[in-house]
């Protein structure tokens, strides 16, 4: 189909590393749990128009050079660290303060554009991402495909569709629990703040880790 082979592999496989926790399903599940499965969805969209961008530049061999160049790939991953590090810094500030009285005040709600934005540069100041398509979508391009552009596309399309319908489940999921947990006094407050730790660790060791 349009140059590829083994697309139900290809679905299969892709929705079992989709179904693998990272970064991007951290950032969905924190914005849904603090702001409603509406900021999770926004955030889910911002992820998936990342991994357009990821898609794109590694159809048009932007991914080899940044796979090629060391200097590049670190470039991007310290950015990228420093983005997830901030990220964590403003959940942590974001949370909701105690009030006088012993309860928690309503958590400031970031807008609906600022939640979409995090979410594209999310995914897209991770160069591992960029690494992955770059590695996982060619071997299910078709050697004698007539436009290898138009299959790796599709692949990438493909696999962001799924990605997505997953995420917004995600989001779901994270909001009916934060909408349990959010009346319980300080917990939204340190729903917060594990999210916050979260993403300084993350961000620490995306510092940390080699191009491999």
């Amino acid at each position: 189909m349009l140059g590829t082979h083994d697309i139900a592999l290809f679905v299969v496989s892709g929705l079992l590393l989709n179904f693998t926790p990272g970064v991007d399903t951290l950032y969905i599940v924190g914005r849904s749990t603090l702001q409603g499965a509406r900021a999770g969805a926004v955030a889910a969209l911002g992820i998936g128009a990342g991994c357009c961008v990821h898609m794109l530049a590694a159809a048009l061999g932007l991914s080899a050079l940044l796979a090629a160049s060391a200097s590049a790939f670190t470039a991007v991953k310290l950015v990228g660290a420093g983005y997830l590090v901030y990220l964590g810094i403003s959940l942590w500030r974001s949370g909701p303060p105690t009030q006088a009285g012993g309860g928690a005040a309503p958590a400031p709600r970031a807008p609906m554009r600022v939640v979409f934005a995090q979410g594209v540069l999310t995914n897209v100041l991770n160069p591992k991402v960029a690494l992955f398509f770059l590695a996982f979508l060619p071997q299910f391009v078709d050697a004698d495909a007539s436009s290898k552009l138009v299959a790796f596309l599709f692949l990438g399309l493909v696999f962001n569709v799924n990605g997505t319908l997953w995420n917004l489940l995600v989001a779901w999921s994270a909001a009916r629990i934060g909408r349990r947990v959010g009346g319980r006094g300080r917990a939204s407050l340190w729903l917060a703040r594990a999210a916050g730790t979260a993403f300084v660790a993350l961000g620490i060791k995306l510092a940390l880790s080699e191009k491999g």
